[in-house]
């Protein structure tokens, strides 16, 4: 009967095939155990055969030495025997010695094979002799005749030498007593003879111990047993594989047992044996057999093969006759196989039809099996029509709870929030997916815990307090370490008719917005390069001292030589110098009082309830510690020290104005001092100093106003994408009576002070509108800054414009910049001032941005066309992620208002790809080009523009 497609099983390993398989095996494995065992077992009887033909071969050899020794032996009682020899041995006569055993000497070489006959008297000395002569000074005769003597008995022994030869030495007796000796000696060529036909194999001769001639052959040494080879049949066979034989056995284990050996495709068989040692030991000698046993081996090796020929032979046969008996039983199965996958699929008249109804009268366990199947596929096909009822009416209810729950989690998974409910004890019963990932843990890990062990702080709240509606904050460590702020809002949820309290709970995560608040507080309040207090938190704290008018000091600090650290070896490296002395003053003195930094390089302290000795100690101790500090920079040593001036309250001031310009003045007074580093300033000091430091520059200013003893510089403004410069800010300097140059810093505090400050405004204006009106025509424009106090000037608006005229210069290519503090600290006048600037038509900046948090409110309401960004953020961009910060927020804030941001103090090239890349467009810095004399730089503007050389920044330029 033909399966349906679908019925066909898949193609695998049948189960016929597998017991056919495993059986194969087995069968396999056993022939080669049985081959194995009889290879094992021929070699053993082979080895059983060898063992005893080689004992065989040694008794042989060892009876052969002995006859041939015992014939030796009688030889000589022979010769000794003569009638003819006693007599004359006796008188010591030698000639009738050698007459009594001429006769006999041809018959003994000839027949008997005697090499040497010897006769010694009874003091050893040769009386006659026979043969080759060879061998009378290698025998010991006179230790022979003593003992025959002593013992009359015979002597025999092999000597082996340069040759191996059995000697026989025999006392000859006249009437019963020893007269002398007769040794005979003899090869053992016919010994050797018998050893190769007894054996049917290759004999060598071989010789150990030291050899006494030196005319043997060097080819038949053998090192490794420390022999010679005295004879060898077949030497150029047998010669190698003896010296093969020597490398990888000793002579001793070749006694015990052969070595077998293989040679040009032939297997050898190499065995010895040891003849009687030498008497005085002076060699051994030993019979070497080589044996041809190839023919052993190779019917060995047949037997094997016919062994593992029968066996494959076996096992063929009996895999055909399984299968034959596995073949319809397993075709059977393989067909109720086939149809049992279609039954579990529901397929049951294909089932029915693939298995036919039949009775046989002797049922085997197959046909159980197939009759168990048909009445299977019945009783599965009424069940499967009453569950597909059944599923049809679940289906309907499940699809609408699907559409309520999906419609639930669809608002509870979306939301990115935390949503959380709690049953009556506490317990978490429910979490949206926010949650889950938020907590990194599946439903089993949260389920079932209390609420308040998931989420830290506060307190568990009651079970008597769920039906009321509860707002809290919680924190929350997520599994990747960080803590989160969580406002909380819970609300009951209603019963379900019993008096159980639920509740759910709905949690916002803040800590971005709590984040965002302490930043902003403590930006407000620090210094962001030492982070430090700044002078505003300084300013307010000391304001609050005054008005609890309570007494103290304040220390105001001025580090000497400031502006060499920043010449020698770089702004980034005197930024550093500033964070070690705010660490060492914060370490130090910090539970002391306030400790803040004033900006620049000036530092002050706010002692409270301190007289004037503590205020000195404290002044001296900072003095100590600055000098103990060793600071270190690129390989050079710089001393650290400072001017620290002490002001003392209400003493010296009743407002913290009074008080810092108190402090200062005292600061200047020691620096000029070279006794100490500090100094307190009196009353009386501190009036007449300050009066005639302002009387004195308050000239400098009005001379220089009338003399034009003003001298412009400017620094360009590079624009970073294409390092192009049309945009200079205007610098002022004071020509000094030798020519030299004085900084604004000494000079503008006084005019500021004095009011001095407008007219110096409007000079540089006249003079900056003058140069601009020559060099617009190329695209340049100048910057030039205005005081806080020219804001309030109400003639400035009418001063510039009649300046313009006159100039000719276009408003357009000018830039009028204020400070930030200026523009804050009066808010409305700077609005309407800009305003009329830019009515005339010119540009305003807003310099020295981000010192104030505050006016980040004002920004967007102040006219101004460039914000220029306080270079303390800029200095410290690559080391403060705080500064990074609030770099990048000034820039998006100042893009967001459609305003240029402008770096200040870029000193490096590693800043100008940071400032691009937060949107910055100018720059402006000791890297990007110095302050130089106005007129000079102007006339070679073309030459600055595609200047890009980094330098270093000095103090006093952007």
């Amino acid at each position: 009967m033909t399966l349906p497609s679908s019925l066909r099983p898949r193609h695998r390993l049948s189960l016929t095939w597998r017991v056919i398989a495993l059986n194969s095996l087995l069968l396999v494995g056993l022939v080669v155990l049985f081959t194995w065992l009889g290879h094992k077992n021929l070699t053993r009887q082979f080895q059983d055969s060898r063992h005893e033909h080689h004992e065989r071969q040694q008794r042989e050899i060892r009876l052969a030495l002995q006859r041939s020794a015992e014939n030796l032996r009688q030889l000589a009682g022979l010769a000794a025997a003569s009638p003819r020899l006693g007599p004359p041995l006796k008188a010591g006569n030698a000639d009738e010695v050698e007459k009594a055993l001429a006769s006999q000497w041809p018959t003994l070489q000839l027949e008997a094979g005697i090499d040497e006959i010897l006769v010694a008297d009874t003091e050893g000395r040769t009386i006659g002799r026979w043969g080759s002569g060879q061998s009378e000074g290698n025998l010991p005769i006179h230790s022979w005749v003593q003992r025959v003597m002593n013992t009359e008995t015979p002597i025999m022994t092999l000597r082996c030498t340069t040759n191996c030869q059995q000697v026989a030495a025999v006392p000859v007796l006249v009437d019963g007593e020893s007269v002398g000796l007769v040794v005979l000696t003899r090869s053992l060529a016919d010994v050797t003879r018998q050893a190769r036909e007894v054996s049917n194999a290759e004999v060598a001769l071989l010789v150990t111990g030291p050899l006494e001639s030196q005319s043997l052959l060097e080819e038949r040494k053998l090192e490794p047993w420390n022999g010679y080879l005295l004879a060898l049949t077949r030497q150029e066979e047998s010669l190698p594989l003896l010296q093969q034989a020597s490398h990888l056995s000793s002579i001793s284990a070749l006694l015990q047992s052969p070595v077998q050996l293989q040679d040009r495709g032939q297997h050898i068989e190499l065995s010895a044996v040891r003849m009687d040692e030498d008497s005085d030991g002076r060699g051994n000698g030993y019979f070497l057999l080589i044996s041809d046993i190839s023919s052993q081996i190779q019917a060995i090796n047949e037997d094997t093969q016919t062994l593992m020929g029968v066996g494959l032979v076996g096992w063929l046969a009996a895999e055909l006759l399984l299968l034959l008996i596995l073949l319809r039983p397993m075709a059977r199965l393989r067909r109720i196989a086939g149809v049992l996958p279609t039954l579990a699929s529901g397929g049951f008249d294909d089932v029915r039809a693939a298995i036919p109804a039949t009775c046989h009268r002797l049922p085997d366990e197959i046909d159980v099996l197939e009759n168990t199947t048909l009445s299977l596929s019945r009783q599965l096909e009424m069940l499967e029509e009453e569950v597909q009822e059944r599923g049809d009416q679940l289906a309907e209810r499940v699809n609408e709870l699907a559409k309520e729950r999906d419609f639930v989690n669809s608002l509870l998974d979306t939301a990115r929030v935390f949503i959380i409910a709690q049953d009556n004890s506490g317990r978490i019963s429910l979490v949206n997916d926010y949650t889950r990932a938020m907590l990194d843990l599946d439903d089993p890990s949260l389920l079932g815990r209390h609420f308040v062990d998931v989420f830290e702080a506060g307190l568990p709240s009651p079970v008597s307090t769920f039906g009321i509606p509860q707002q809290e904050e919680r924190t929350l460590h997520t599994p990747d370490q960080r803590l989160h702020t969580i406002a909380w809002y819970h609300a009951p949820l209603p019963s379900g008719g019993d008096d159980s309290k639920s509740r759910i709970s709905v949690g916002l995560d803040i800590t971005e917005r709590k984040a965002a608040e302490a930043r902003l507080t403590w930006l407000a309040e620090r210094d962001p390069l030492t982070e430090l207090y700044n002078r505003r938190y300084f300013q307010d704290a000391l304001q609050q001292a005054l008005w609890r008018d309570s007494h103290g000091a304040v220390l105001l600090l001025d580090l000497d030589q400031f502006k060499e650290v920043n010449e020698l070896s770089g702004h980034h490296v005197g930024d550093r110098l500033l964070r070690e002395v705010a660490e060492t003053l914060l370490l130090n003195l910090g539970h002391r009082g306030v400790t803040a930094r004033l900006g620049g390089d000036e530092f002050s302290l706010l002692l409270e309830h301190a007289d004037a000795d503590q205020a000195i100690q404290v002044a001296q101790h900072i003095d100590q510690l600055l000098e103990s500090l060793g600071f270190t920079a690129a390989g050079r040593r710089h001393r650290v020290t400072a001017s620290i001036g002490i002001a003392l309250f209400p003493s010296h001031g009743t407002t913290p104005a009074d008080m810092m310009a108190s402090a200062d003045v005292a600061m200047y007074k020691a620096k000029e001092s070279g006794i100490q580093h500090w100094h307190l300033l009196s009353r009386s000091e501190n009036a007449k100093d300050e009066l005639q430091e302002r009387v004195y520059w308050v000239e400098r200013v009005r001379s220089a106003l009338a003399e034009d003893g003003f001298e412009l510089m400017v620094q360009p403004i590079m624009r970073l994408e294409d390092r192009d410069v049309k945009h200079y800010e205007v610098l002022l300097r004071m020509r000094d009576a030798d020519g030299s140059l004085v900084s604004p810093a000494a000079f503008i505090p006084v005019a500021e002070r004095s009011g001095q400050i407008v007219q110096v405004d409007r000079w540089v204006l006249r003079h900056s509108l003058r140069m601009l009106s020559q060099v617009q025509d190329r695209g340049i424009c100048l910057a030039v800054n205005l005081s806080g106090q020219s804001l309030h000037d109400e003639g400035l608006k009418q001063y510039l414009a009649e300046e313009l005229a006159a100039s000719g210069a276009d408003p357009h290519h000018l830039i009028l910049e204020v400070t930030e503090t200026a523009a804050v600290t009066d808010f409305s006048t700077a609005r309407g001032v800009l305003q009329a600037l830019r009515d005339l038509g010119c540009r305003t900046a807003l310099d020295d941005f981000g010192v104030g948090f505050s006016s980040f409110h004002y920004l967007g309401q102040l006219p101004v066309d460039y914000i220029k960004i306080d270079g303390s953020f800029i200095r410290s961009l690559l080391i403060s992620p705080e500064s990074r910060v609030i770099v990048q927020a000034i820039a998006d804030i100042a893009k967001g208002f459609g305003k240029q941001a402008i770096a200040e103090f870029v000193d490096q090239e590693d800043l100008v790809p940071i400032l691009q890349d937060y949107g910055i467009t100018y720059g402006q810095g000791f890297h990007l080009g110095r302050p130089k004399a106005l007129k000079e730089t102007l006339i070679e503007s073309h030459k600055i523009r595609g200047r890009g050389t980094p330098r270093r920044k000095l103090k006093g330029g952007g």
